[in-house]
């Protein structure tokens, strides 16, 4: 799709190639040109794609949006942040404003030496060859127009090395604001995540912005776990309701391997979140929880694909999706078992639940299966609200708002219960009855 938008990604991209040039390695530049030419020749996509007929991204694709050089902080200040933190969590806590490493608002506690949680900037600038083995070599530019622009335009975002055996009890927050005082702006945020031998560690990335002003975040993450190595990771998108959210996370896992994801999306105008795992190690597991929540005209796509390169690989997935009011979710599970890759064990499910007639998903879950000794399952379900539950509710005193609520946050919580640290578990729940309430309040007119 050819649009004003690609131009001026492709007209502004000589200036910033220059600007980074001065404090990044030469092979970064290489992939970062490689990356801009790559975009120019996929353009942004459209409905003719299979993996995009039912995500429209022409708003974004028409927008002129403006790259952040320097953030203001408009209203992002120390308590502002504190309120978007988990209470309770005192591990690292790495802020960004418009993409850019903020150190004002940021908080840091001791790590042991080798353990390396900064800026990508200045990860980049003070020793960058730790990064070279892993730096965009997992997310590919090839297919997606997305990871190519983000790739091109790759500045500022998080570094986090876990070096091989360490334990990381606390857990890491990066934190994601978006300014958008007067313009419409767009942010290229780049995480890498390497977990080392035997180590392990909890990262959460949030992501947040102002009301109803537009702006487009278009983040990739990429996520290394070494033989024997945990990572929990857990991402929360509550980006304003003018927002665009484009986001990538791309996974390797070697031998014995273990990663917990969560993906939580409950903000932005239209989000798209692709997650792609590859279990390129025998033994190695992954369990993909996932929940979306949309209101008025939001829209929420989820693209998973689980492959499984080696024997005796696990994989579990669980996606839940409550819609209401206008808005559509889309739902693309795949789970792909190589030939060689033997006593794979696979299961994954998408269940939604749809509050008003109005509100739409499209759910698609596929198994594409090449090795003969295995067990997989997949399924998905779209309901309503039970009747007979909602009178038992009535009978026992509850209001039509209340008896809602309950049956609803009862569907969501067996996804949010699964995160493993109370506090972020806590302030999510907190999050999500608060949603619920307020839908309520909206139906009955108060």
């Amino acid at each position: 799709m050819k649009s004003q938008g690609i131009d001026l990604f492709l007209s502004r991209f000589p200036a910033f190639d220059r600007e980074v040039a001065a404090y990044g390695p030469a092979w970064l530049r290489s992939i970062r040109r490689e990356a801009i030419a790559r975009f120019e020749a996929l353009g942004f996509p459209d409905s003719r794609q299979e993996a995009w007929r039912f995500t429209d991204v022409k708003p974004i694709a028409r927008t002129a949006f403006h790259l952040v050089t320097e953030p203001a902080s408009n209203g992002w200040d120390r308590a502002a942040v504190e309120r978007l933190a988990f209470p309770g969590v005192e591990g690292e806590r790495i802020v960004f404003l418009d993409g850019l490493y903020s150190p004002e608002l940021s908080h840091h506690c001791p790590v042991p030496d080798a353990v390396r949680i900064q800026s990508l900037a200045a990860a980049l600038k003070e020793d960058p060859e730790p990064l070279r083995p892993f730096l965009a070599r997992h997310a590919k530019v090839e297919e997606n127009p997305f990871v190519a622009l983000n790739t091109a335009y790759m500045r500022d975002g998080a570094y986090i090395r876990i070096p091989r055996g360490e334990q990381i009890r606390q857990a890491i927050h990066l934190l994601f604001l978006t300014t958008a005082a007067r313009r419409a702006v767009v942010t290229h945020p780049r995480i890498l995540i390497v977990a080392e031998e035997g180590s392990r560690a909890t990262v959460v990335e949030s992501f947040a912005g102002p009301g109803d002003q537009p702006y487009f975040t278009n983040a990739v993450t990429e996520i290394v776990v070494q033989g024997n190595a945990e990572l929990d990771h857990c991402k929360l998108q509550r980006e304003g309701r003018g927002a665009f959210h484009i986001a990538t996370i791309q996974a390797y896992q070697e031998r014995d391997s273990k990663v917990l994801s969560h993906s939580i999306s409950l903000g932005a105008r239209l989000a798209r979140n692709e997650l792609n795992f590859v279990l390129d190690g025998e033994g190695s597991e992954c369990t993909l929880n996932g929940l979306y929540m949309t209101t008025n005209r939001q829209h929420v796509d989820h693209h998973t694909l689980i492959d499984h390169a080696r024997p005796n690989s696990t994989s579990l997935e669980c996606y839940k999706g409550v819609l209401d009011e206008e808005s559509r979710g889309v739902f693309h599970g795949k789970i792909v078992v190589r030939k060689d890759a033997q006593k794979t064990n696979a299961r994954q499910s998408n269940k939604n639940l749809l509050l008003s007639e109005g509100a739409t998903v499209h759910t698609q879950p596929q198994l594409e299966i090449y090795a003969d000794d295995v067990k997989c399952a997949h399924g998905a379900t779209i309901g309503q609200l039970d009747e007979d539950s909602l009178y038992y509710l009535r009978t026992r005193g509850l209001g039509p708002a209340e008896a809602r609520t309950l049956l609803t946050y009862g569907f969501v919580r067996d996804i949010t219960e699964r995160i493993r640290i109370e506090p972020i578990r806590a302030k999510l729940e907190t999050l999500v009855l608060a949603r619920l309430r307020g839908a309520g309040r909206k139906r009955e007119g108060r």
